[in-house]
């Protein structure tokens, strides 16, 4: 049975939505990093991370190298990274429009809780 276009794009997000996924991503986007510096960075359990990083390279989002015992990763192409400045650009102006809203509603007196 074949998953409708809709529902893989649903799982394809999810799986982009963890936080460490996100971190790792934006971190990766300056070029290949070893294991170690993506822990130093994170800060999370190897466990943890190796999950992630697991999660990542199984939907082909990064891939790996081994250079004897490190273990490097990197994104596997120019879209992922497109994706992630596209999602920086929409935060930032959903962002910058709730700034407003915020600025409009203290200038008519209203308190934020």
């Amino acid at each position: 049975m074949t998953v409708p276009l809709y529902q893989a794009k649903a799982d394809f997000f999810r799986m982009l939505g963890h936080p460490v996924r996100i971190r790792v991503r934006e971190l990766l986007q300056g070029g290949p990093l070893p294991v170690r510096e993506l822990l130093a960075s994170i800060e999370v359990e190897p466990s943890a991370l190796s999950q992630q990083l697991a999660a990542l390279r199984r939907s082909g989002i990064v891939v790996s190298t081994r250079d004897g015992s490190t273990v490097v990763y990197e994104l596997a192409g120019g879209d992922v990274a497109a994706l992630m400045l596209a999602a920086r650009k929409i935060l930032t102006e959903v962002l910058v429009g709730r700034t407003e809203l915020l600025a409009e509603l203290r200038e008519a007196g209203v308190q934020a809780p």
